[in-house]
Order: C-alpha cells, then sequence, then structure tokens
C-alpha cells in the first residue's frame, strides 16, 4: 500500500502529529494481512503490541481487530505479540488472526511483558490487557505523543477518561487505585492521574534504559517508579475503560499490597525515617515533660514517662537507621534523590553519625561518672541524683551515643 492510496484524512493526520513514519511498498503480504505483520515477515514493524494473556479466549480476537483498525489509522505496520500463560484457546485464536504467540518461561504478570519485550521488533511498543476493557482504536492518541517525542511514555487515563458501569469495581475506583496513585506521586514525584493504567505506549529505546525486574502486578508501578528516577517524560491521555470479557484474574487485597509494599520497599525514607523520625520525637517530648517536671491539665509525668520516653527514642533512631542500611546496601529506585535519603546518605554518613554518637555517649559517660562519684564519697550511702528521671536521661545519651557510633561504621562498611 502506498501513501498516494492512503485516505486523504490519514495523510492529514500523519502529517499534523509529525510521525515522521514512511508509508509502506505495496507488497502481496501487505495487501493480504494489512498493517498487521506475522512472525515470518520481512518488513521491519514500527509498532509492537504486546498482550499478556491468562485464558482470555472471550477476548482476545476483539482486542486484535481493534489493534489492526488502530494499525489502519496510524498507517504503519505493525504486530502483535501475545505473552500467553493460557489452558483455554487463546493461544490458538490470536494466531488464527495473526499474532504471534510466545509462551513465558516464567510465571507472573511482569515476566510476560519482560519475556515479550525482549522479542519486540518495533521501534515502539504498546501495551495492554486482552481483555477488552481497553479499546485499541485508542491506541493512536497515545501513540503520536511518543512518536513526536512529546514524551518516553504515554499512558491512558481512565480517571481522566471513562470508566463504564461495571468495568471496575467501586474499592478499586474510588479506594484502591486512587490510594496507590497517591501513594507512588508522593514517594516518587511521578503526578500522574492513573498509575495502574494497563494501556501505555513507549519507545523501544526508553524502555530500555529502565530495570525492570518484577515478575508480579507491581510490574505497572515498577516501570512509572523506574521512569520518573530516570527523568523520563510521562505524558497521559483520557481513554474509556469497558466491561471486561472473562473472568478476572487480580486478586485485589493481595495486588494492591503487592503494589504498595514494592513502592516502600523501594522508598525507604518513607518507609523507615518518617515513623522512626515521628517516635524519636515522641520519646524526646515524653523526655522532657518527665525531667522538666511541666504539668499538664493537673497531671504530672514522672519515671514511667521517662521509660516510654527513652524506649521510644531508642526504637525510633534505630529505625531511622535502617534507612541508611537499606540506602547503602540495596538500589531502590530512588536511591538518593528523595531528601531524607540525601540527607542520611551525603551529609550525615559516618562522619556525622559517629560524631554525634561520641557526643551524647560523652555527654552521658559524664554524668555518670560524677554520679557514681558522688556515691563515692558518700561511702556509697546517697546517690547524688537530682532526680530518677535525669539519671534514666543520662544513661538514654550513653545507649543512643553507643548504637550512633556503630551505626555509622556499619553503613561506611557497606558503602565499601
Amino acid at each position: 500500500m502506498s501513501t498516494d492510496k492512503q485516505p486523504e484524512e490519514q495523510q492529514n493526520q500523519q502529517l499534523s502529529h509529525e510521525t515522521h513514519l514512511e508509508a509502506p511498498d505495496a507488497t502481496p503480504a501487505a495487501s493480504s494481512t494489512g498493517w498487521l505483520l506475522d512472525e515470518s515477515s520481512d518488513q521491519t514493524p514500527t509498532l509492537t503490541v504486546v498482550l499478556p494473556t491468562l485464558n482470555e479466549e472471550e477476548g482476545i480476537v476483539e482486542c486484535i481487530e481493534r489493534i489492526r483498525e488502530a494499525l489502519d489509522e496510524l498507517g504503519i505496520y505493525g504486530e502483535i505479540i501475545v505473552s500467553d500463560s493460557s489452558t483455554d484457546r487463546t493461544p490458538e485464536l490470536a494466531e488464527q488472526h495473526g499474532a504471534i504467540v510466545v509462551e513465558p518461561d516464567g510465571a507472573g504478570y511482569g515476566y510476560a511483558y519482560r519475556y515479550a519485550f525482549q522479542r519486540a521488533r518495533g521501534e515502539y511498543v504498546a501495551m495492554g490487557d486482552a481483555d477488552t476493557t481497553y479499546d485499541f482504536t485508542e491506541l493512536p492518541k497515545l501513540f503520536y505523543h511518543v512518536s513526536t517525542g512529546e514524551a518516553d511514555i504515554a499512558l491512558g487515563s481512565r480517571f481522566q477518561g471513562e470508566i463504564r458501569d461495571g468495568a471496575m469495581p467501586a474499592l478499586h475506583e474510588y479506594v484502591g487505585n486512587p490510594l496507590l496513585t497517591r501513594f507512588l506521586n508522593t514517594f516518587y514525584n511521578a503526578e500522574i492521574s492513573d498509575a495502574h493504567s494497563g494501556m501505555r505506549v513507549f519507545a523501544r529505546e526508553a524502555i530500555e534504559q529502565l530495570e525492570l525486574e518484577s515478575d508480579g502486578m507491581e510490574f505497572a508501578s515498577e516501570m512509572l517508579m523506574e521512569a520518573s528516577s530516570r527523568g523520563l517524560t510521562i505524558a497521559e491521555e483520557p481513554i474509556t475503560y469497558h466491561p471486561r470479557k472473562g473472568e478476572a484474574t487480580l486478586e485485589s487485597f493481595s495486588d494492591g499490597w503487592r503494589h504498595l509494599r514494592f513502592m516502600l520497599v523501594n522508598a525507604p525514607s518513607y518507609l523507615f525515617s518518617l515513623p522512626g523520625i515521628v517516635l524519636a520525637l515522641v520519646g524526646v517530648l515524653c523526655l522532657t515533660a518527665s525531667v522538666s517536671g511541666v504539668e499538664l491539665g493537673g497531671a504530672t509525668f514522672g519515671i514511667r514517662t521517662a521509660i516510654a520516653g527513652s524506649l521510644l527514642v531508642l526504637t525510633g533512631v534505630q529505625v531511622t537507621s535502617l534507612a541508611g542500611f537499606a540506602v547503602a546496601a540495596g538500589s531502590p529506585v530512588r536511591t538518593r534523590t528523595d531528601p531524607l535519603s540525601r540527607f542520611l546518605t551525603q551529609t550525615v554518613g559516618l562522619g556525622g553519625t559517629a560524631t554525634l554518637g561520641l557526643l551524647l555517649f560523652g555527654a552521658g559517660v559524664t554524668y555518670a561518672a560524677l554520679i557514681i562519684s558522688g556515691w563515692a564519697s558518700s561511702g556509697f550511702s546517697q546517690i547524688p541524683s537530682p532526680s530518677p528521671q535525669v539519671d534514666l536521661l543520662g544513661f538514654t545519651a550513653i545507649v543512643l551515643g553507643i548504637q550512633l557510633v556503630f551505626a555509622g561504621f556499619f553503613i561506611s562498611a557497606i558503602n565499601e
């Protein structure tokens, strides 16, 4: 098929979006299969569409036909790779309708995608579910963002578009997806409206920059976390989300937890530092109230408050130090770009941690020495202490100092 035979509207679309793609020559293969290439074709596809499938025989044919329509609108050669783990007729139907079927040698939603990405030949890659929830005739508006260089990844946003009745459970629509999207935006500054949309288009060279390792449903989050941390541009387009055909394979709570856990593990400042700092601050307040003898609403704070404060401070500092250990030992997606991780690794480090630890240890030991000296001077008959609360404060400083010194050395040993 040559450019002079394409509809005028199609030509204008290509020019207006400046896709700079050459139309294919008229060949017997092109006339018999349209713009969709099979595995034996020598023509290099411009777009590869990847569909992970697990018993999707009710929707796979419709999805393939809609992808054909999208390729017709774009006027580019494409291929469909079905990454299949089905036990029904999905692979057979996919092959009959022109898709390339591969069988991943591992399990999981994310692994199915990664396995197919390695076999993609297109300059651009699209992904989506094969259950008819995504209308692949909407691919062109995502494709143009990427093919014109406006974005490295384009997402179809269900929340900016339309979610049809019955397409998404209320728990997912009003709680799960918005909450996980909020977490991702907070942790990784992604600034997107639909973090878990499965309909995406991206440049293949862009995805090759990402170190994607997830096998499960958290793969969708990992892609955006990696892209955001590496400074890739992410664009969104409103899309319509439709009711699925066939049985759902998503497990709401377990898959949601996998997403959240993955984000937290790769954001040590939010997982460890913030809770640790809160615990330590509450502990300091308890110690201060106890030592100062302040009253609040007629209530006084004695030795028990001081004990609680001491334990909270020690626990809080220990939890916070785990953030430093995680940053030093692992390779989280946002290792050193968020403020707390940057502070822990660049500002504090061995020198700052050890110095603070030595100061606290020195102060605590000095106080303990004075108490013991006074006790000895009295013939060990009386302890010259202002109060048990102050004693506890001094010994907390000793323990905390030891803790910080060794934490600093441990971080240094990991870094080396």
